[in-house]
């Protein structure tokens, strides 16, 4: 972690972390990844510094704001930027017509599991308000996947608590852990995706 991350979170606490979050939720750009942000959350935790009940609220509340506002903003114009297709806009027709495909063929599920994969959260509330997903489908989803998200990351930081302080000198080591934590959220879709089909199978 940058020393001046360390130094924000340190001296502004829940606050630090709702606005690092959200803010990359909305697409802010930010060198730190919301993962490590919460992982490093997570080990303030384990050092007493902060409530971990706190954090996951915390992180919880920046996430679903903050996906929600980026899903209304194309929900509401989405068929202005479909037509005109803005410069801005860094998601081409073609993925937004493969990701509309893979949600008729996988239902809303696929939504779901974007929401919890890194690096794919965003780009998935961006295409669900694109494709005109109702909000009473999408808010619920965001509620669920914010709060398996976050949690996951701020407990991974809290039980890697011993190992942050190398981490924070070793930039391997920090990719070493974030690796950790994705193969943690691979595990829960996994068990996710298991139980749903022995549960259409026993049906």
């Amino acid at each position: 972690m940058p020393p001046e991350f360390i130094s924000f979170i340190g001296n502004y606490g829940y606050f630090a972390i709702f606005l690092l979050v959200f803010s990359q939720e909305i697409g802010i750009p930010n060198p730190v990844p919301n993962e490590l942000v919460l992982m490093f959350s997570g080990y303030l935790t384990f050092k007493g510094i902060l409530f971990l009940p706190y954090v996951i609220l915390a992180a919880i509340f920046a996430d679903f704001i903050g996906t929600n506002m980026l899903y209304f903003i194309f929900y509401i114009s989405g068929a202005y930027i479909l037509q005109h297709k803005p410069l801005w806009l860094p998601l081409p027709i073609k993925t937004i017509n493969k990701f509309s495909k893979k949600i008729s063929e996988g239902g809303l599920y696929t939504i779901y599991l974007g929401r919890l994969i890194p690096f794919l959260r965003g780009y998935t509330s961006v295409i669900t308000g694109l494709l005109h997903i109702k909000p009473g489908i999408f808010l619920p989803i965001a509620i669920i996947s914010a709060t398996i998200w976050s949690s996951a990351f701020v407990l991974t930081g809290r039980i890697l608590g011993p190992y942050f302080n190398y981490a924070g000198n070793n930039v391997r080591s920090e990719k070493y852990i974030m690796l950790i934590a994705v193969v943690i959220i691979l595990g829960i879709i996994t068990t996710i995706r298991y139980f749903r089909k022995r549960t259409k199978l026993g049906n």
